[in-house]
């Protein structure tokens, strides 16, 4: 159980739920009120990408929420807040580019990175 826990981390699944995105050839943004945000996968969807017990995510759910990296919304689901999302742009940018660009459109991915 301790290496579970020891191989998880909140940036390990910001990087998970990147790479799902990109799998699925499907990342959700929403533009409201200056700010942008980002739909984060369920906690069971990265719990079996990452081949971990659902259970093992949820302690780390719980420290996003309170770092303030993401929120949950009543039938949206989990979505980042403004923190969360410069930390999800951010991982883009550095780690995966190229294929955040093919899948939201240069233009998109720029504009995006121009307002985080």
């Amino acid at each position: 159980m301790k290496n579970i826990m020891a191989a998880l981390s909140v940036d390990i699944l910001f990087d998970a739920a990147i790479r799902i995105q990109l799998l699925e050839r499907s990342i959700t943004i929403t533009f409201a009120d200056n700010t942008i945000r980002m739909k984060f996968p369920t906690t069971r969807r990265l719990a079996d990408f990452l081949d971990v017990q659902h259970y093992y995510v949820l302690p780390y759910f719980a420290m996003m929420e309170q770092e303030e990296l993401v929120t949950r919304a009543e039938r949206v689901g989990i979505l980042t807040t403004a923190k969360g999302t410069r930390k999800m742009v951010e991982l883009m940018r550095e780690k995966y580019l190229k294929e955040s660009s093919e899948i939201l459109g240069a233009a998109i991915f720029d504009e995006v990175l121009r307002k985080i």
